[in-house]
């Protein structure tokens, strides 16, 4: 009965239309309503947090705008807290504040009754954002509680062999902890690093190293005998570097820990790429492709042969680009064989390879062999040297779909370090279909950027003829307090035409192809990342720090 009165609630909203409402409750019959909106894309998480609000009568609030009493988790067990999906806020004047996303949750208002007998007044949130804020302090009181008892412990160093012993130590506890907690941070790394007295840990989250935690350098080999263990690592071996991988399932996700070993004077540094290999799903949107970018990136896959190039840093997110565009591409119809230095994601349906130089297993020598796999489309994770480039242009020439990247700063730049790898300028000319640069900036935490006129200076900067309101970085316990949250790409895209493949032929025009790139319809990144400032995305210091590159 009361799936029907929400139901109605929607239709009241003009969420469904009356003649729906039959089929909508055919729907229901083995989930909530709140996620069959959700999932027919009826309305969105917010607008599904307002109609709860108004429905059930509870206020409602952003988690991250909540200043969380730490000392009141103390009364929770993390287990009660995790379990039951609930997060106590605050205790005042023996009234406690509650956060849920679920009123009708019986299980978990009872568990809170059981604790506390006096008033509880509820909050609603978010139930995406409230379990990615129970897991960052579940996880951070975990991280502190392992390095206590660290720090308590009277640890013998283990002999090389000791495996047993490294099992039973806390060594184990944190690096546990320190796993969970980058996860829920949604670090990309996690550095490890011993010095003279201690060692350092940080996480790298959007783009940027933040110190975690320290803990006496005695420990230190505890630390990396538990994720040699973990990484199958020779934990004898420590004076050269190592690399291997851990598979883990971390909160019924699958991750995939890259694990590097690297000897310093005070001992092996260590860093873990985190992977997440449950949620390789973006849209082009999401990749930050605008509707003018997508329809030439549509124009570039179009082509049933040549060269596509992605170019930038290191970090940048060319593989994750590339990933996307191969996802695109796969079809039943079309035969996909990649060659890559590592292989970051496995995408069903797509023939991957590994390099493997032990083996002796080069990009070059993979590439000969995938041409006489009838590919269509074929992936290289990076062209390296002249051989790689020889044979990858040489398989575009001849009917394949090349799809690789490039170390370049910027698009035009990638036809010049082409022909400086000894490929002649009619060849790269005749491969090339476009040339995509990519660089990731940080965007502005969207609860706490403040908004502001324009300086002379930023203005100039900006290049703009008045002054205009910008956003600002503040900082916030949402984004902690760094004012950024979250990460997105700006791009450079070369399209080929006829003019610049004349302009590569006469190497005396090259100098020109930039011109001719943006007349072709090429945005330059400076200016893709000013219309991120003017729109509110980004700040005018990532701009300048993209534009001093």
């Amino acid at each position: 009965m009361y799936k029907e009165k929400i139901i109605d609630e929607f239709i009241k909203q003009n969420l469904i239309l009356e003649k729906d409402k039959d089929k909508f409750i055919s729907l229901c019959a083995d989930a909530s309503p709140w996620d069959i909106a959700l999932r027919e894309q009826i309305c969105d998480p917010k607008q599904i947090l307002k109609i709860k609000g108004e429905y059930y009568g509870i206020s409602i609030a952003e988690i991250d705008e909540c200043e969380v009493d730490i000392e009141l988790l103390e009364k929770f067990t993390s287990n009660t807290i995790s379990k039951n999906k609930f997060l106590p806020i605050s205790l005042l004047d023996d009234i406690l504040t509650v956060a849920i996303s679920d009123p009708i949750d019986f299980i978990a208002l009872s568990a809170i009754k059981a604790i506390h007998f006096g008033k509880v007044k509820y909050i609603l949130v978010d139930e995406a954002r409230l379990n990615e804020k129970i897991l960052s302090l579940n996880s951070a009181k975990s991280t502190a509680n392992a390095l206590q008892d660290l720090n308590r412990s009277d640890l013998d160093i283990p002999e090389q062999n000791a495996i047993d012993e490294v099992l039973n130590t806390p060594a184990v506890k944190l690096v546990d902890s320190l796993i969970n907690e980058a996860i829920s941070y949604k670090a990309s790394d996690i550095h490890i690093e011993p010095f003279e007295q201690n060692v350092r840990v940080r996480y790298r989250i959007d783009g940027a190293l933040h110190e975690r935690a320290e803990f006496p350098i005695d420990f230190h080999p505890a630390i990396c005998a538990r994720l040699k263990i973990l990484a199958k690592i020779n934990i004898a071996e420590r004076r050269l570097p190592q690399d291997d991988h851990i598979d883990m399932t971390v909160n019924n996700i699958k991750y995939d820990f890259r694990v590097s070993t690297f000897p310093t004077v005070y001992g092996e540094k260590i860093v873990i790429r985190i992977l997440d290999k449950s949620s390789f799903d973006f849209s082009r949107e999401e990749l930050g492709f605008t509707k003018k970018e997508s329809i030439y990136v549509d124009k570039i896959l179009s082509h049933p042969f040549g060269i596509v190039l992605l170019t930038g840093p290191t970090g940048c997110g060319k593989t994750t680009t590339l990933y996307s565009f191969l996802k695109e591409l796969n079809k039943e119809t079309v035969n996909i064989v990649t060659v890559e230095d590592p292989v970051e994601y496995t995408l069903p349906g797509i023939n991957q390879t590994q390099v493997n130089p032990k083996a002796d297993l080069t990009f070059a020598k993979a590439l000969r062999s995938i041409l006489r796999q009838d590919p269509n489309i074929i992936m290289i994770g990076e062209i390296r040297d002249e051989e790689t480039a020889q044979i990858a242009i040489r398989a575009a020439i001849t009917g394949h779909l090349v799809l690789s990247t490039l170390h370049t700063n910027d698009a035009p730049g990638s036809i010049n370090r082409l022909i400086d790898m000894g490929i002649e300028p009619y060849l790269v000319s005749s491969a090339i279909v476009g040339i995509i640069a990519q660089r990731l900036v940080k965007k502005l935490c969207p609860q706490c950027k403040t908004k502001t006129l324009t300086t002379p200076v930023e203005t100039t900067t900006l290049r703009l003829e008045h002054p205009t309101d910008i956003y600002h970085p503040v900082g916030c316990p949402l984004c902690n307090y760094t004012g950024y949250k979250g990460r997105t790409a700006v791009h450079e895209i070369m399209y080929m035409n006829d003019k610049m493949r004349l302009a590569i032929n006469d190497r005396s025009y090259l100098e020109h192809l930039r011109d001719l790139a943006i007349d072709n319809g090429m945005t330059p990144l400076w200016m893709a990342c000013r219309e991120l400032v003017l729109d509110g995305t980004t700040s005018l210091d990532e701009l300048i720090a993209l534009m001093s590159e």
